[in-house]
C-alpha cells in the first residue's frame, strides 16, 4: 500500500512454451483451433508403461533461443523458463540488461520436478563413465530454484526472487505470490510463471506406476477427456508460461497494454492424501472463496471458471462438487472448462499456463472448451463448455489448481476498467 491506496496488479506481458503453440499469438491460435497438442510420446520407449502419451513439444529448437555456452548450462526445464520469460518480456515492451540490472524488478516461478529429468539423463553418462562423464554443471541444474535464478541472471533483475514447489499448484502460486510482491511493495514488476520438463523413462513410469495417468491406446488427442465419463487419467506435459505482473500505474505511465488485473489469491491445503482429494471437498470450497474475498467479489460476479480438471475419475466429480459448494445457485450458470486436453498436465507449469489462458480469453471475450467431453458425465453436471468455445464478456475469472500433496491454489483475474 502506498499513499493509503492499495497497490493493484496487472498482467502486461504474456509467453507461453506449449505442446500448442510456442510464443503468445502462435498458442493463442493454438487454443482458437480447438484441437489438442497431445501426441505419442517420440523421444522415449514407452511399452514399459501403461501410459504412452503426452504434451510433448516437438518444435522446440534450443539452439534458437541460446549460444552454445548458455545451452551447456541449462537443462530443458531451465531452457523453458528463460525462453518463455524473455517471450513475457519482450511482449511486455519492457527493457532489460545484465549490464544495468534492476532492483524493483523480481521473479516468482513455480515447479513440480525441477531438473529432474535432465538429472535421469546425466545418471545414465554416470554409469557409463563415473563423474568425469557428467555435465560439470549439473549441481547447478537440478534444483528447482535454477529457474528464477536463471531468469534474474539472464535479464539483470534483482529483486525478489523466489521458485515454489507446490506439485500441481506451483505456476498458480507463482502467479499469487507475484500479486502479493506487488501489493507488499516489494516490486514494481514481477515475472510470474513455472516450467516443466517431466518427459523421460523414470519419471514418466513413476507417474504410471500410481496410475493416475490415462491408459488410453486410441487416439492420443482424445486421451485427456475432462468431466467425460470415460476420463481414465491425467496426460503428462511439457513447457512453460511466464506473464509480466506490473504494478497498475507503473503500466500505465509507460503506455504498456493491459491483458487483465490479478485480483485475488488463495492457498490452502487438504491435509489429507498425497493423491486422493478430500472427499468432502472443503478445503477446495475454502480456496475458492479465500481468493473471491481477496478480490472483494461475490461468487455470481465471476463468469467463468478455468477448472483443475485433470481428467481423473475422482477428481473432477469432486471439483464439481466444489464448484457447486462454492457458488450455489450461480453454479447452474457458470462456464466452466478444462483446458488441460490442449497442452496435457505439465504439472507445476500447468497453473502459469491456464493463468495466460485466462488473460487471453478476458482481452478476446472467448471462453475456450473443454475438448473431448463427448460423454456427459451425471457427477459433473455443469456447464462444460463442451468441445467447442464460445464468445462471452469476460469481467472475472477464476482459475482453479488442485495438486498432490492436497495444496489448492486460486487466482482470480479481471478486466481492467
Amino acid at each position: 500500500m502506498r499513499n493509503g491506496k492499495q497497490r493493484r496488479a496487472v498482467i502486461t506481458g504474456i509467453g507461453p512454451i506449449t505442446c500448442v503453440g510456442i510464443g503468445k499469438d502462435a498458442f493463442w491460435r493454438g487454443i482458437l483451433a480447438e484441437k489438442s497438442g497431445i501426441r505419442q510420446i517420440s523421444t522415449f520407449d514407452t511399452s514399459p508403461f501403461h501410459a504412452h502419451c503426452g504434451g510433448e513439444i516437438r518444435e522446440w529448437v534450443p539452439e534458437n533461443h541460446f549460444p552454445p555456452h548458455r545451452l551447456k548450462r541449462l537443462d530443458r526445464y531451465a531452457q523453458f523458463a528463460v525462453a518463455s520469460a524473455k517471450m513475457a518480456l519482450d511482449d511486455a515492451g519492457l527493457a532489460y540488461s545484465r549490464e544495468q540490472p534492476q532492483h524493483r524488478v523480481g521473479v516468482s516461478f513455480g515447479t513440480a520436478l525441477g531438473g529432474i529429468s535432465g538429472a535421469e539423463n546425466q545418471h545414465s553418462y554416470f554409469l557409463k563413465k563415473g563423474t568425469r562423464g557428467v555435465n560439470q554443471t549439473l549441481a547447478l541444474q537440478v534444483f528447482g530454484g535454477s529457474a528464477h535464478s536463471n531468469i534474474a541472471i539472464e535479464f539483470g533483475l534483482r529483486g525478489v526472487g523466489t521458485t515454489n514447489s507446490n506439485s500441481c499448484a506451483s505456476g498458480t502460486v507463482a502467479v499469487g505470490e507475484a500479486l502479493r510482491y506487488i501489493r507488499d511493495d516489494f516490486a514494481d514488476v514481477v515475472i510470474a510463471g513455472g516450467a516443466e520438463a517431466p518427459l523421460s523413462p523414470l519419471t514418466f513410469g513413476a507417474f504410471a506406476i500410481i496410475k493416475t495417468m490415462s491408459q488410453s491406446t486410441g487416439d492420443p488427442a482424445q486421451a485427456c477427456r475432462p468431466f467425460d465419463s470415460a476420463r481414465d487419467g491425467f496426460v503428462m506435459g511439457e513447457g512453460a508460461a511466464s506473464l509480466v505482473i506490473e504494478e497498475l500505474e507503473h503500466a500505465r505511465a509507460r503506455g504498456a497494454h493491459i491483458y487483465a488485473e490479478v485480483l485475488g489469491y488463495s492457498l490452502t491445503n487438504d491435509a489429507y492424501h498425497m493423491t486422493s482429494p478430500l472427499p468432502t471437498g472443503d478445503s477446495c470450497i475454502r480456496a475458492i472463496r479465500d481468493a473471491l474475498a481477496d478480490a472483494k467479489l461475490a461468487p455470481e460476479q465471476i463468469d467463468y471458471v478455468n477448472a483443475h480438471a485433470s481428467s481423473t475419475q475422482l477428481s473432477d466429480s469432486t471439483e464439481t462438487m466444489t464448484l457447486k459448494q462454492a457458488f450455489g445457485d450461480h453454479a447452474s450458470r457458470l462456464a466452466v472448462s478444462g483446458t488441460k486436453a490442449f497442452t496435457g498436465h505439465p504439472l507445476g507449469a500447468t497453473g502459469a499456463m491456464e493463468a495466460a489462458i485466462c488473460a487471453l480469453g478476458i482481452e478476446h471475450g472467448w471462453i475456450p472448451p473443454t475438448l473431448n467431453r463427448d460423454t456427459p458425465d451425471a457427477a459433473c453436471d455443469l456447464d462444460v463448455v463442451p468441445q467447442h468455445g464460445r464468445a462471452a464478456e469476460l469481467n472475472y475469472v477464476l482459475s482453479n489448481s488442485f495438486g498432490f500433496g492436497g495444496i489448492n491454489s486460486c487466482v482470480v483475474l479481471g478486466r481492467v476498467a
